[in-house]
Order: structure tokens, then sequence, then C-alpha cells
């Protein structure tokens, strides 16, 4: 099959990991696969940028499209008539841009799906699509009557456990013990001041605890102010933003990760990247967290958070395969063609 990924973001977040590697592995199993991604927008500040991402990977689509939520309506016009002359089998969109673009500018003979990545996604005025994928269980009842298969997070083979875990935190500066971290854009829905609020208070329980803050964003500095303010500057190290392999190194170094809130991808990776790791999980119930996290977060407390910490709870979860939800995914676009 002919596959052609349309992803209206300039940015390595999200779900952009994500669609790479179902893409990759789509490839691996034999058929053209490119991804589309917003080209108007070329400066990104805190987040990294997708383009050198997909072109490294060899995936990037060089078809013309803009595909962009700040291109005026004639480029969007232009994308309608480009995706339209373009020869592939499967158009696969993952945000409601993409989507729209795709409902009228699906070439012909080709199918439509669409990747809902966050419940906010769903709404009444959602095109209609040949089928869907969700990123959670929980969501399929939005989408009764509808031809729907949960698509969870794909993960890289570089994220494994450390072999040697003590020798990796001396390399990376990090000492005390439980090492916690957060792995995630500052932003509100992540939740980064309760995780502070709870970890000084574990840490009036356990001193030598640690509490790393891997990522950037908005919301970076008024994490600091906070730690100031409780007294933490000694036990909270903020690694900054982390890419590729160093990334999962400072992923392996740790104990166990908070993941306390999701952003714009429900299918929950960071966790799954975190098992991979063999690091424990605790989470919030939200999206596919509660397939992967040890021990769940019962309310939005500082209290909650310590208590699930302190549990000791595992869980054993299988591990991602991604050759496995690739070939899944490609049954939908079977079934779907199959349906016209």
């Amino acid at each position: 099959m002919r596959i052609l990924h349309l992803l209206a973001s300039p940015f390595w977040s999200g779900p952009a990991e994500n669609v790479a590697l179902l893409a990759l592995a789509q490839r691996e199993a034999g058929h053209e696969v490119w991804v589309a991604v917003d080209r108007r927008r070329t400066k990104v500040s805190s987040e990294e940028p997708v383009v050198p991402r997909l072109e490294a990977l060899g995936l990037l689509d060089e078809g013309g499209l803009e595909l962009s939520v700040k291109s005026p309506p004639w480029r969007v016009v232009r994308d309608v008539w480009r995706l339209k002359a373009r020869g592939v089998d499967v158009v696969h969109a993952h945000f409601t841009h993409d989507h729209l673009v795709a409902r009228w500018g699906r070439p012909r003979g080709a199918v439509l799906i669409r990747s809902v990545h966050a419940p906010r996604s769903l709404r009444a005025s959602l095109p209609a699509a040949d089928a869907y994928t969700v990123p959670s269980s929980s969501v399929i009842a939005r989408l009764v009557g509808q031809r729907v298969r949960v698509l969870p997070p794909l993960v890289d083979a570089r994220f494994r456990p450390a072999e040697d875990r003590e020798a990796l935190r001396r390399e990376l500066g990090l000492t005390g013990s439980p090492l916690i971290g957060m792995v995630s854009t500052f932003q509100a829905s992540r939740r980064h001041g309760l995780g502070v609020e709870a970890f000084a208070r574990l840490r009036r329980e356990k001193p030598g605890a640690r509490l790393v803050l891997v990522g950037d964003g908005e919301l970076v500095e008024p994490v600091r102010a906070q730690v100031r303010a409780l007294g933490l500057e000694q036990g909270v190290t903020f690694a900054g933003y982390q890419r590729e392999e160093a990334f999962a190194r400072w992923l392996r170094a740790l104990d166990e990760v908070w993941v306390l809130g999701l952003g714009n991808d429900w299918s929950a990776r960071a966790a799954a990247q975190a098992r991979a790791c063999g690091v424990r999980v605790v989470a919030v119930e939200e999206g596919n967290l509660p397939a992967l996290a040890d021990a769940w977060v019962t309310e939005l407390s500082p209290e909650a958070v310590v208590a699930a910490s302190d549990s000791g709870a595992r869980v054993l979860v299988p591990p991602s395969d991604n050759a496995r939800i690739a070939a899944e995914v490609l049954v939908l676009y079977e079934q779907a063609r199959g349906s016209r």
C-alpha cells in the first residue's frame, strides 16, 4: 500500500514520534509510507522541530503540502487540490486540520483514516472517515457505530533498561534515592506544580530523595520559583530538554516516573518508554495511563501522589511490539478498503 500520514504540526512532540514509529514499522512491513507535516511554521521556540527528524528517518513527504493551521484559506484550498492529485491508497489524518483537508482532498480510490490522539478532538463536527484509531479503550464508546481500533504507544528500541544504573547515575551527576522523574513539556496539563508539592511532602519522609525534571516549556521558570520557595533546590535537578539517546539515558537512570497529566497525546508514550527502561510508573487515571501504570494516583493531591509512590506496587505489562501494532493498523486499513 501507499500510505500518506498527515500531521499538521511543526513540533517533534505530542503524537509526532508515535506517528513516525508507526510509519517506520509500516515501511518495514513492505509498504510505501510518507509523513507530511506543517511546513509553514519553520521557527519553533521551546520544542524541537519535526522536519529534521523526519528527514533523518527518510519519511518526510515532499509533495508540496503546507498543512498548517496558520495557512490562509487559499493555501488550504491549494493543499486540498494537491492532496487530491496524489496517488496513494491510504490517507491517515492525525489532527483536525489534517482531517478537514483530507475530507475534501481525498485522492480517488483512497481510504481516509483518522487518529484521535486526545478526547477533545471528538466533536459533533468531526468529519466522516472510513475508520478511526483512539488512544485508549475508554474513548471507543464515543465512536459507536464506527470502525475503530486502539492505537497504543510505539516505543523506540533505544528505550531499554540500564546495564549499570549506578554507573549511569554517576555519569549524569545524579545522587539520592529514590530518584523520581517527570519527563514532559512544562505546561499546565502536565501538573509539574503538583509534582513539586508532592515531592516536598515525600522528601520529609525520605530526605535522600531527588526529583529530576526533564523537558522545557513556558512554565519552567514558575516551577523553578516554586522549588526555591519550598527550599528544595538541593533535591531537584532541572535536566532541560533531552533528545534521542540522551533522553533515554536520563530515563534509564530513574527509579520511578510520575505522569500526572497528559498533553495532546493520550496514548501515554512517556509511560511506555519508562516501562521499557524498567522504571516504575506512578500515574493519574487519564487516557491510556491505567494500562501502563504500576500505581494510580486516586485524586489530584500531593497526599495521593505520595501514597501511590509509597505503595511500591508493580504491575506486569507486556512490552510494546511496534511490528504487531503496525500490523493491526494495516488490518484496519484493509478492512476500510474492503468496505468501500
